[in-house]
Formats: structure tokens, sequence, C-alpha cells
């Protein structure tokens, strides 16, 4: 977190939220949530860090940080939220509820490791989650000053998705600052998740720079499967030295895909662009005639692992979205525009 004071357009503010406002919210001030607890919520304004005031309806779960709320100027008291740019979030495994993650994200860094945490199924995961919020993905491979052989981990996680973004950098030193700079920019929201121990508070550390309020916590990896423990418990937003800002997620050992199809079928472009060119308009690619999937496989263009793991995802998403949480092109369904709370 910070505790400076700030711009609306330094925060982030844009015309998006400022075609929002109504003639009624003239006494009220926009304020960005910076953190989410169970029973009190946090936000920046132009002046500075404050505690808001919540009325007994509201429910923190329904925020999440990153979200522009309009809040009276001397008591704090919270009036509403304003209709979000993009959401990311999942759904919990076990009992369906979604958990809402960040709001109003630019960039968002998957980060893994050079190393044993390297999995392509879960990057996937993960794109396709960027890809239905409608946030930009950038793969960031920390530990590439641990690995002589850094250059074919880039080579596998660019070859996940078209067109991605893909950085290798040692998460602890200054330069890593620089690799993130041209997604860091003044007003820019980045924020970032990956499995526990892949160095996301480090990276949050080096991009905020020495003069943060309260630097994160980090933890030692278990060197046997490079898995760590978590030691981001909740979700916080920082000031970036550059001018941005960064969100720090607590990491996800298991990610269900849920209320994703247009995600995954960005995700796999490859796939998709092939799907009308066969004989069945309702082909599944597994074993009818005339398929023009398995003729790319056949052919060698098109790596069967890949459409296995796109076989998978689709399936898991199928069954884990609920028909009337189905956007129309298969996203969450979002808030209305007043939001109110």
């Amino acid at each position: 977190m910070t505790d400076h004071a700030a711009t609306l357009e330094s925060l982030g503010w844009s015309e998006f939220f400022g075609d929002q406002l109504e003639s009624e919210d003239f006494d009220l001030v926009p304020m960005r949530i910076s953190m989410v607890h169970r029973a009190r919520l946090a936000a920046i304004s132009q002046a500075g860090e404050v505690r808001l005031t919540l009325s007994t309806e509201t429910n923190t779960a329904d925020f999440a940080v990153g979200d522009w709320v309009l809040a009276h100027a001397d008591t704090h008291l919270l009036q509403r939220r304003l209709n979000r740019k993009t959401l990311l979030s999942r759904r919990r495994a076990g009992n369906g509820v979604n958990q809402l993650a960040a709001a109003n994200v630019d960039t968002l860094f998957i980060v893994a490791s050079c190393n044993a945490d390297f999995n392509s199924a879960r990057l996937e995961r993960y794109l396709a989650l960027a890809n239905e919020a409608g946030t930009n993905p950038v793969i960031v491979l920390t530990k590439a000053d641990t690995t002589s052989d850094a250059g074919e981990y880039e080579r596998q996680a660019a070859a996940l998705q078209r067109g991605l973004d893909v950085v290798a950098l040692n998460a602890r030193s200054a330069d890593a600052a620089i690799a993130l700079a041209p997604w860091c920019a003044a007003g820019q929201t980045v924020a970032l998740v990956g499995s526990s121990g892949v160095g996301k508070s480090t990276l949050v550390n080096t991009l905020a720079g020495p003069d943060q309020v309260l630097p994160q916590l980090t933890g030692a990896i278990r060197e046997h499967d490079a898995k760590g423990r978590h030691t981001t418990t909740s979700r916080s937003l920082h000031a970036v030295s550059g001018g941005g800002w960064v969100i720090d997620t607590p990491g996800i050992r298991t990610m269900q895909v849920s209320d994703a199809g247009y995600g995954i079928d960005m995700l796999f472009a490859e796939i998709t662009e092939l799907a009308p060119l066969c004989r069945f308009r309702d082909c599944t690619h597994a074993h009818e005639p005339g398929c023009a999937v398995q003729a790319a496989v056949a052919a060698g263009s098109l790596d069967p692992e890949r459409l296995a793991r796109w076989q998978k995802l689709r399936e898991e998403n199928r069954e884990n979205t609920p028909e009337q949480g189905r956007s129309p092109r298969g996203g969450n369904s979002m808030p209305n525009r007043r939001g109110r709370h």
C-alpha cells in the first residue's frame, strides 16, 4: 500500500469511470479500493489512504482490490461502487462461490519459475482467466538467473498463445523493474498471479522500490519440487516506482476453470479457427470423419498434447459453469451499472 497523495489519473481514473458519475454524486469523492479485509475496506483517494466507513448492508466480499467507489469526503462513508472495466475472479473449489481477485487491471503478470514449477497446463488456465476478463496477459518467468536454459522456458511459454509477451528475469534484480516498465506506466494497473514460491511478492517489492511503506513478506521454496508456502494472505494495491500500480494475490495451487468459454477459444485460437472446416458442425474433434482438427494433428501442424489440454479445459469449463451464470460470450455475468451498496 501507499500513504502518499495522488491524482485521480495517476490512480488509474479514466473517462470510463468519469462517464458513470451522475448529478447526485457531486458531494462524493472517487476512491480506489487498496485492500479488502473480511470486515473492512481501505481505499486511496487524492488525499491519501483512508479506511472506509461501511453500512450494515455492505458485504466486503462484493468488492475487489482495484475497484473504484464513491464515498463521502468527511465521513468516508461508502456509497456505491462504479462499474468495472475488467474483473479477475475464480470459482472456489467445492462450494462454487465466485471469489473476486482484482478489478480494473490493465495487464495480468502470470508468474512462473524457470524450474520444476513451470507447467504449461497451469499457465493456460491463467491465460484463459486473463482473456475472459479482458486484461492483457504477460508471462513473467522468474529465477532466470538460476538456469542456463531460460530461453527454452521462454520458447515454451510463448507457444501457448498467439502474440503473447514473455519476459524472463531475476525478480530480485533492479533490472526486473526495467524489463516490466512498458506495462507499469503512470496510471496503469498490473496484477500478479501464480503459484506459491514463484517470487510474486519479491517481484512486487522490486517494482514498488525501497520506499514502499509495507514491503511484502517473502518465503523460501522446497528444493525437491520448487513448491513454496503462502506468504501473501490478502490482496493489496501497491504503488510502482514508475507511477503505475500493482496488485499482489495469494498463491493458487489449483484453479478451477469456469465461465471462461471466450477465454479458452482465444487461448486455443488455432483450434477455434479450424473447427468451422470440420464436416460436422458439432464435431468434438475426437473421432469424427472429416475433422479438420484431427487432420492438423495427423499433418503435424497441431500438437496432440495441446488438443488434449483444450478438450480437458472445455469439459471442465462446461461442468463448472452454471447455465444461469453464462454470458453470451461464455464469461461472468456483470453487476448492473449502478452497483449500489
